[in-house]
């Protein structure tokens, strides 16, 4: 199964996008090495926001707390057209999701088959309660590459505690759905993943989300760190087991990151998001669209990507992240993924 996912994404690959990569990952290397921007090329994938809402209310998400300060919207189709034109030849990846639920945006799926018909490798990340039967179908219709299912427990108890407003059965049900239809239209495609946020509530399930999987017909169980805003005197969501959290209990008892990233973000060299009305911030940890680097509405991408504020940017991170807020807890290097 992830052969097949691996031979799907490398079919994808063309010389042009092979040489905008390269010139990416040679000017993050020299920028490290001179500790001064240098960007070359475009970037090697952007996640695109299909729309703010969502139906659940999760603890640690401005979209389920309902607490931007930005104004919630869908991603429209023809912007979307536009953007995916300009940018796609040099693109490897493109990502449906920053914050909200993808599926709650009507054209989605019409959008992915766009990505698709450009030669691009396409992702999402969903809460898994919009697959019901006729969506599952058209999930595997529009071509996917990706598919990712948050499923953040085993039983109602403990998944509610963290998925506030949702359920667990509508999840899996939508899970089964998904794995049907590709069965029945006999399509490689999308990899499905599980992806289980660990917590303290539900770190004790974690053997059985694989065994859920494997019933199921899930091709992959990927296992998250949780990132939390208030962790310097503890948080009952960081995981008693030190492997599975961010970060770790100092000897005062204070709470650091595990892990303190370096002065510079690969990130910021090969990725970017785009917000559904066209903003341009830095990556997925800018939840609010704070650090506004440009905007589509007034600006072509190409222009925006080598501008004086992305500039600007790279250069205040390359002179320590500290001062940059998004990256204070940012969770570089604290992945456990599997």
């Amino acid at each position: 199964m992830y052969l097949n996912d691996s031979i799907n994404f490398l079919r994808k690959l063309t010389l042009r996008r092979l040489w905008n990569f390269s010139g990416v990952l040679v000017s993050y290397y020299l920028t490290r090495i001179f500790q001064k921007p240098i960007q070359w090329g475009l970037p090697v994938t952007i996640s695109l926001e299909p729309t703010t809402a969502c139906n659940l209310r999760c603890p640690e998400c401005p979209s389920g707390l309902r607490a931007f300060t930005r104004e919630t919207g869908n991603l429209r189709e023809d912007f979307f057209r536009k953007t995916v034109d300009e940018l796609h030849r040099e693109l490897l990846w493109l990502i449906f999701y920053f914050q909200g639920e993808p599926y709650i945006n009507p054209k989605f799926l019409d959008m992915v088959r766009y990505a698709r018909s450009k030669g691009l490798y396409t992702i999402t990340s969903t809460n898994g309660h919009f697959l019901n039967d006729e969506n599952a179908r058209k999930t595997i219709e529009s071509g996917l590459d990706r598919l990712i299912i948050s499923i953040d427990g085993l039983t109602q108890e403990s998944y509610e505690q963290y998925r506030i407003g949702g359920k667990l059965d509508n999840v899996i049900q939508g899970a089964r759905n998904v794995v049907k239809w590709k069965k029945q239209l006999k399509s490689r495609t999308p990899h499905i993943i599980f992806q289980f946020l660990v917590v303290r509530h539900n770190e004790h399930e974690i053997e059985g989300v694989y065994q859920l999987a494997k019933e199921i017909g899930v091709d992959e169980v990927k296992l998250k760190t949780a990132q939390v805003y208030d962790y310097e005197n503890g948080n009952p969501l960081i995981p008693t087991q030190e492997k599975y959290a961010r970060y770790q209990q100092r000897r005062d008892g204070r709470w650091e990151l595990k892990r303190t990233p370096g002065n510079s973000c690969w990130k910021l060299w090969h990725s970017c998001v785009i917000t559904w009305d066209g903003l341009v911030v830095p990556c997925c940890f800018d939840k609010d669209a704070l650090h506004r680097l440009g905007d589509l509405k007034k600006t072509r991408f190409r222009e925006v990507w080598h501008n004086e504020a992305y500039r600007q940017f790279r250069i205040k991170l390359l002179q320590g992240r500290e001062q940059i807020d998004i990256c204070s807890n940012c969770s570089e290097g604290c992945s456990v993924w599997a």
